[in-house]
């Protein structure tokens, strides 16, 4: 009879190999839905706040669908339907005929998808709690908008939307696990092969549980350490 022990061995005999490429694969991929969920979420905030109405409307829909809908039903629904609307679209300019998308890259754009909802909120709250007097003081002393933005309001926003950010962030690692229903051998599809395998399904999914656990303090401590960083030479009341 295996021990815990002969489990978590390297190699063919034990499983603790696949464990730590499961848990880098749900990095990767949490890393990259995360940077392209702030991108929608960049481009979603501005929607909402240029004064077009096109634009705040589009933001708005894209804002409320995602937040309604469960986001293991968003991604199933994108992950399997996004590939074939984009291959007809092509097909209709005559492109696509041999059009595939990688299952990394199409996890990864979900993710990003769904993440960019919760980003678009944040990052809009975060650049209406800049003063606005800071934005006309900067306007009157003829800054650009790009020397606008690099000077006065990104310093300024980050240090609000930082605790939204380090949740999003720990969302988002958690979240990854949801991609295991497609298939890809992130941290969970690889703790349940395990299991399967060995019929020790509480040992697998605890580790698992534990390596989540670790990840999300490890996050916690280094976006904490941002913090302190950017915030330094703030007064606190």
């Amino acid at each position: 009879m295996q021990t815990y022990l002969d489990l978590l061995q390297w190699g063919d005999k034990g499983w603790s190999d696949e464990l730590i490429f499961g848990m880098l694969l749900t990095l990767q991929i949490s890393f990259c839905g995360y940077i392209i969920g702030l991108m929608f979420g960049l481009l979603g905030a501005w929607g909402k706040l240029s004064g077009n109405k096109s634009t705040f409307w589009v933001s708005e829909t894209y804002t409320t669908v995602v937040r309604a809908v469960p986001e293991l039903l968003l991604i199933l629904l994108l992950y399997y339907g996004g590939p074939d609307a984009i291959k007809h679209l092509l097909l209709l300019f005559g492109w696509g005929q041999d059009f595939q998308v990688n299952g990394f890259a199409a996890a990864v754009v979900v993710l990003g998808f769904v993440q960019g909802a919760y980003s678009t909120e944040v990052l809009r709250g975060a650049i209406l709690s800049v003063p606005k007097g800071q934005i006309e003081a900067a306007k009157a002393y003829g800054m650009n908008p790009v020397l606008l933005i690099r000077r006065i309001l990104f310093p300024l926003m980050i240090r609000y939307a930082l605790p939204g950010l380090n949740n999003l962030w720990v969302n988002i690692l958690k979240d990854s696990s949801l991609i295991s229903v497609v298939g890809l051998s992130e941290l969970v599809f690889q703790s349940k092969t395990a299991a399967s395998s060995t019929k020790h399904y509480f040992f697998f999914y605890a580790a698992a549980g534990v390596i989540f656990l670790v990840l999300t303090n490890l996050s916690n401590t280094g976006i904490g350490f941002i913090e302190r960083r950017v915030n330094r030479g703030v007064r606190r009341a």
